[in-house]
């Protein structure tokens, strides 16, 4: 696309495909199998900042890669695009945190329950939140899926004409109030963390997307499904230690117990680290010391991530530290 200075606006596509060994190609281990595998593609931009349309002209896009395809792996693919409206949300309930977390639930088990073989789920929302964005990364490891951002680098003044044009035809748009709420919450993806990269960021004013690269990081073009490699933590595998349920909760419980002491023998410190005793283990506490509550929602997640795992009892604790300092550096 050319701009105004006569410049290739296409080549200002800014792609940060950091896998940090999240992915290898490869032959698939399938070993006589038909090869299937899913992948998930999160939407993430500002409000009114045209998640949708970019959406839109990826599905169009892949539609077309996957008919021209002679490969049996991808001509099965099938695409499901996801979003407030598919799933009968309105823009009201962005109006309070209540409806707003059931509204982000709604999201989540749409996409878990599409996640499946052959699949490519394109979750066009927000995804605002950094944490939701890493809940669904931990989804698609689970279940060794590919994955990647998008983000929709749509600048907060141009996202503020689009939505009052919106709001003047009456074709959708967000309260004012609403909008600058979650322009102000918007937490935007960072390459650097492995829950939002690959990242590619798509600037306003390029036409189009990369396309043929965020095929290649997540179908593959040379003939080989990509494979990934799945998190200890995130390999399901029935429970059968005895009074494995039990650990879990005293151990993690244990942890944020360690925390919050340290926490109240160093008030008014910002950030630090603590050694848990007996072992090698660091926490590394963030600048902003997170409170309580964000521990127990920390705890919880993990909980639900290894209820069902085959953890040994020893790697519990070892795990959940890793845990808490991915989740402390985002």
């Amino acid at each position: 696309m050319l701009q105004k200075d006569g410049k290739d606006g296409s080549k200002s596509v800014e792609v940060r495909a950091y896998f940090a060994g999240k992915y290898f190609s490869g032959a698939c281990s399938c070993r006589g199998l038909v090869c299937r595998y899913s992948t998930l593609i999160l939407l993430s931009g500002y409000p009114s900042s045209g998640k949708t349309h970019r959406s839109q002209q990826l599905i169009e896009v892949f539609h077309r890669k996957i008919s021209q395809s002679s490969e049996p792996r991808v001509k099965r693919l099938k695409i499901h695009h996801v979003n407030d409206d598919s799933l009968g949300l309105t823009r009201e309930v962005y109006a309070s945190a209540r409806t707003e977390k059931d509204a982000r639930a709604t999201l989540s088990s749409a996409i878990k329950r599409i996640l499946t073989r052959d699949n490519i789920v394109v979750a066009d929302a927000m995804n605002y939140i950094k944490g939701f964005r890493y809940q669904l990364y931990c989804e698609a490891k689970a279940v060794q899926t590919t994955n990647c951002v998008v983000h929709v680098g749509t600048p907060a003044h141009k996202c503020r004409e689009l939505n009052d044009l919106a709001l003047k035809d009456s074709t959708g748009g967000y309260a004012p109030e609403v909008f600058e709420n979650l322009v102000f919450r918007y937490e935007e993806p960072n390459g650097m963390s492995r829950w939002d990269a690959p990242l590619f960021t798509i600037p306003f004013e390029d036409a189009e997307l990369p396309y043929d690269a965020i095929w290649e990081a997540l179908i593959g073009s040379d003939g080989k499904a990509k494979v990934v490699r799945p998190n200890a933590a995130t390999v399901l595998k029935p429970a059968a230690e005895q009074g494995y349920l039990y650990e879990l909760d005293k151990t993690t419980s244990d942890v944020i117990s360690l925390i919050t002491n340290w926490q109240q023998d160093h008030a008014g410190e910002d950030g630090g680290e603590l050694q848990v005793p007996d072992t090698e283990l660091i926490i590394s506490l963030p600048m902003n010391s997170p409170s309580l509550p964000q521990l127990q929602r920390l705890r919880r997640q993990f909980i639900g991530l290894n209820r069902q795992h085959s953890l040994s009892k020893a790697r519990i604790r070892d795990l959940f530290v890793d845990y808490l300092n991915d989740a402390f550096q985002s």
